[in-house]
């Protein structure tokens, strides 16, 4: 990284311990615990795990758009993008409206459902114009837009295809549709959840070339959540692992991938395939980490947190067992938390 790019880089969108449920027959499920994560401006965040781990979930409720029954139990999430940090979760449901698409914008994973198939691709972009941009002052000035927009994205004949349905586009063409409504409204954060799903190679990265482009273009802050871990190690500069709703490890992708430091990371690498191993089936994380010894032995002396074992003697009990430490200036590891780990913490802090 260039020093003029690093001085560019700032942080644009924070997570700090949003925690999630939803009820159940027994109560409430805990689905988010306490995930921190941060943004930066010209750079991509991926947040990779199994699914059901909360990827799609923490995106859903930065953009507040969680579905019914769904409970924020805390936590804050703050948008930097102007002089004075906003919090989003304090926000009226009428004030997020203004905040999705024009400040926040998010890439849904299924291209062929994310578009209403009885309006033509033209009067969905001419919306999102409309709700967005103060300076289209008339009908030709939307359509210019959106025709634009359409063309950026390297789809022919832009203007005539203003007035094709959903259906007359393939998947790779309703995503980069997808793609041009997320940056007509000039947003300074980007979420591709699953952008290139059910897309074929060589669309897929035409799709990711897009989101990479209009992140150089517009200075952006991409969140892009995948569970493909070679997409993560070509498309992103940091990496967050989380598991179980839980973030387990974070830092620059780089060091992450070449020298993961939890037990799960390391079972997430083991489990994808690789040019030249020949194997009869891949193995699963339960059975590289199952055994508890796996996730023995210390980070930095301390535990490694893992639900299915038995906690050590040590670990406090309560909501949130799980708790990020710091690994040098970029890097966290989550652990139990431990009455002689946090008293040693506090001594040396």
């Amino acid at each position: 990284m260039s020093v003029d790019h690093a001085i560019q880089t700032r942080t644009v969108l924070t997570v700090r311990g949003l925690s999630l449920s939803f009820p159940t027959q027994t109560g409430r499920a805990t689905v988010l615990d306490h995930v921190s994560i941060d943004i930066a401006s010209d750079q991509t965040l991926a947040l990779v795990g199994e699914s059901g781990s909360g990827k799609s979930m923490t995106a859903l409720a930065i953009m507040r758009l969680l579905p019914d029954g769904a409970s924020v139990d805390g936590g804050r999430i703050t948008l930097h993008d102007s002089a004075t940090p906003e919090s989003l979760e304090d926000k009226s449901p009428r004030a997020m409206r203004s905040v999705r698409g024009a400040r926040i914008a998010m890439i849904f994973q299924e291209p062929m459902t994310s578009l209403n198939p009885v309006l033509t691709i033209g009067d969905q972009l001419i919306e999102a114009i409309r709700l967005h941009r103060q300076d289209a002052r008339s009908a030709r000035d939307a359509r210019a837009l959106a025709a634009s927009a359409l063309e950026r994205t390297g789809i022919p004949d832009a203007g005539d295809r203003l007035s094709s349905y959903p259906h007359e586009f393939s998947g790779g063409m309703r995503q980069r549709v997808m793609i041009a409504m997320a940056m007509l409204c000039r947003p300074c954060v980007l979420i591709a959840d699953e952008p290139t799903t059910a897309l074929d190679a060589t669309v897929q990265a035409q799709v990711l070339d897009l989101i990479a482009d209009a992140r150089r273009e517009r200075n952006l802050g991409v969140l892009l959540i995948t569970h493909d871990v070679g997409l993560v190690a070509e498309r992103s500069e940091r990496v967050c692992v989380m598991y179980r709703g839980r973030v387990v490890e974070t830092g620059p992708t780089r060091e992450v991938l070449s020298s993961p430091l939890h037990p799960y990371t390391r079972a997430l690498l083991a489990c994808a395939p690789r040019l030249g191993r020949r194997a009869s089936r891949l193995p699963t994380v339960a059975e590289i980490i199952g055994d508890a010894r796996s996730v023995r032995g210390t980070i930095s002396g301390h535990t490694p947190w893992w639900p299915d074992h038995e906690p050590p003697p040590e670990a406090i009990g309560g909501f949130s067992p799980c708790r990020l430490i710091s690994r040098g200036d970029s890097r966290a590891v989550g652990v139990w938390n431990e009455i002689a780990s946090l008293a040693s913490d506090a001594n040396t802090g």
